[in-house]
């Protein structure tokens, strides 16, 4: 599954758990009844690109912290 502006952020947080720290500092709705990542940061009046680029990230370094547990 790939994440966007357009899933859930149940969506997101099922996909990648290790999200769900950024979700909670943002204190974005967690179980938003289906409301996409866009319209929750809106109405939180958080700026959807930015927070989904803290999403990325957030994914990238869980990723890199992986490959590099399997490299030892």
């Amino acid at each position: 599954m790939h994440c966007d502006l357009d899933s859930t952020v149940p969506e997101w947080i099922i996909e990648y758990p290790q999200t769900e720290g950024l979700f909670r500092r943002l204190e974005l709705e967690m179980h938003c009844g289906g409301k996409s990542l866009r319209y929750v940061c809106q109405q939180r009046g958080l700026d959807p690109l930015e927070v989904l680029g803290g999403l990325r990230a957030a994914v990238r370094s869980d990723d890199s912290a992986a490959d590099d547990d399997a490299a030892q």
